[in-house]
C-alpha cells in the first residue's frame, strides 16, 4: 500500500511537472534566460570592478526568477486577480506611502528619492516601486476590463485616473521621475489599446503643455539640469554632461568585435556601469555584435509578448495584461538605450533582465510569469502550437 502511495505521487508529480513546463512560452523564456546570461557573463567579466557580491545576487535572482516564473504561471491568474485586485491596489499603495515615509535613497546617489526599502533583519533593501509595476499591470488590467463597454464615458476615465493616480501620485512625490515616467507610458499604451476615445489623449496632452512652466519650477535643481544637459550633454561634460559621454565612448571603444569579457577601460570610470549604463558595458565588451545581439533578443521578446496579446482570450483581461508589459519593455528599453548613447536624460532607468539589481530582475521575472500564464490560457496560442506539434509552421512567430 505504502509503495502504492508513493508511486501515486511521483506519478503526480510528474503531471504537475509536465503541466507546469507545458505552460511556458518557449520564445520567451529562451530570450529571458539569453538576457539574463548575457548580463551574468559581463558581470564575470568585470567582477573586480563590480564586486563579487553582485555577482552572487545577480546569478541567485536569475535562479530564484526561473522559479518564480513557473510558480506563477502555473497558477490560473484571472481567477487570483479576479478575487483579489482590489486588495492587490490597496496593498500596493500602502506598500508606496510606506516606503515614502520611511524608504531611503539608493546607495551613492545624488538624489534624496526615497525609492528603497530596507528589510529588517537582513541588511537588504529593495525597491517596491518594481515590484507594484507587476500589480499595477494586473489591478489596471482588470479596471479596464470592467469598463470596456463604457470606457469612454467621463466618470469611467476620472475613475481610471483615480485608480492610476493612487500608485503613480506617491512615486511622484518621491521625487522618481524616471519611475513615475514608466508608469505613465504603461498607463497611456493600455489606455490607447483599451479604445480610449483620442480626444482624452489630445486634451491630457495640452493640460501637460498648459502646466508645464509650473511643474518645471518646482522640479529639484539638480532634475532641470539632467533635463537640460540630458539632450545635449556636451553643455556640461565635466559634471552632469560626463556620465552620458563617457557611456558614449565606451560603447565606441568596443568596436564591432569588442575589447573581450575580460577587456574595456572606460566601464570601470563610468557610474552605474552596472545598472542604467550595463548596455554601454556589454557594448565595450562584445561590441557591436553583441549590442545588436541583445537588441535583437529584446525585439523578438517584445514581438512575441504583443503575438500572445492577439491571440488571448477576449473573455479576460490577459490580451490588456500583455500590452501594458509589452509596452512598459518598449518604453523602458528605449529610454535606458537612449541614455547610453548620450541621446536622451539620465533619468535613472534599468535595462530589464540586463541591469544588476535584485528588485528590477526578480520584477521583470515576475511579469514573464503573467505573460506565460496568458500564453498558457489562450485558446489561439494552443492551437498554433498544436497545429505545429501536428508537424505544421513551427516558426517563432506563427500565429
Amino acid at each position: 500500500m505504502d509503495k502504492m502511495r508513493r508511486e501515486l505521487t511521483i506519478e503526480r508529480g510528474k503531471n504537475l511537472f509536465k503541466e507546469a513546463i507545458g505552460n511556458i512560452d518557449p520564445v520567451l523564456f529562451l530570450c529571458a534566460t539569453l538576457l539574463s546570461l548575457i548580463s551574468i557573463v559581463t558581470i564575470v567579466g568585470a567582477v573586480d570592478n563590480f564586486g563579487m557580491s553582485k555577482l552572487k545576487m545577480q546569478v541567485a535572482i536569475f535562479v530564484l526568477g526561473i522559479f518564480v516564473t513557473v510558480i506563477i504561471a502555473f497558477i490560473d491568474f484571472r481567477t487570483i486577480v479576479d478575487k483579489l485586485w482590489i486588495w492587490m491596489l490597496v496593498g500596493s499603495v500602502a506598500l508606496l506611502v510606506i516606503t515614502l515615509l520611511f524608504g531611503e535613497s539608493g546607495q551613492n546617489m545624488e538624489t534624496a528619492n526615497k525609492s528603497w526599502l530596507k528589510i529588517p533583519g537582513t541588511g537588504l533593501m529593495i525597491q517596491p516601486s518594481e515590484f507594484v509595476k507587476f500589480t499595477f499591470v494586473c489591478t489596471f488590467s482588470r479596471h479596464l476590463f470592467l469598463v470596456q463597454d463604457h470606457i469612454n464615458r467621463p466618470l469611467t476615465v476620472l475613475m481610471l485616473a483615480a485608480h492610476a493616480l493612487l500608485v503613480i501620485g506617491p512615486i511622484l512625490v518621491s521625487g522618481d521621475l524616471g519611475v513615475a515616467l514608466i508608469y505613465m507610458a504603461i498607463l497611456a499604451i493600455m489606455l490607447f489599446c483599451a479604445g480610449l476615445h483620442w480626444g482624452y489623449f489630445l486634451g491630457a496632452a495640452v493640460l501637460i503643455v498648459l502646466l508645464f512652466p509650473y511643474l518645471w519650477d518646482h522640479l529639484a535643481e539638480y532634475q532641470r539640469e539632467r533635463i537640460i544637459v540630458g539632450f545635449n550633454p556636451e553643455l556640461d561634460p565635466l559634471d552632469k554632461g560626463m556620465q552620458p559621454l563617457l557611456s558614449r565612448t565606451a560603447i565606441s571603444a568596443g568596436g564591432f568585435f569588442g575589447c573581450g569579457v575580460f577587456g574595456g577601460e572606460y566601464y570601470e570610470i563610468l557610474p552605474a556601469s552596472h545598472t542604467d549604463f550595463i548596455y554601454a558595458t556589454i557594448c565595450e565588451k562584445f561590441g557591436f555584435l553583441g549590442g545588436a545581439l541583445v537588441l535583437a533578443i529584446f525585439v523578438v521578446m517584445v514581438v512575441r509578448i504583443f503575438m500572445i496579446a492577439r491571440h488571448a482570450s477576449r473573455t479576460d483581461f490577459g490580451g490588456l495584461i500583455c500590452i501594458g508589459i509589452g509596452g512598459m519593455l518598449v518604453v523602458q528599453i528605449l529610454l535606458n538605450v537612449g541614455m547610453c548613447f548620450a541621446m536622451l536624460p539620465v533619468i535613472g532607468i534599468t535595462l530589464p533582465l540586463l541591469s544588476c539589481g535584485g528588485s528590477s530582475m526578480l520584477a521583470t521575472f515576475m511579469m514573464l510569469g503573467l505573460l506565460h500564464n496568458v500564453y498558457a490560457h489562450s485558446n489561439g496560442m494552443r492551437n498554433a502550437k498544436e497545429h505545429a506539434t501536428r508537424g505544421g509552421d513551427i516558426s517563432i512567430f506563427h500565429s
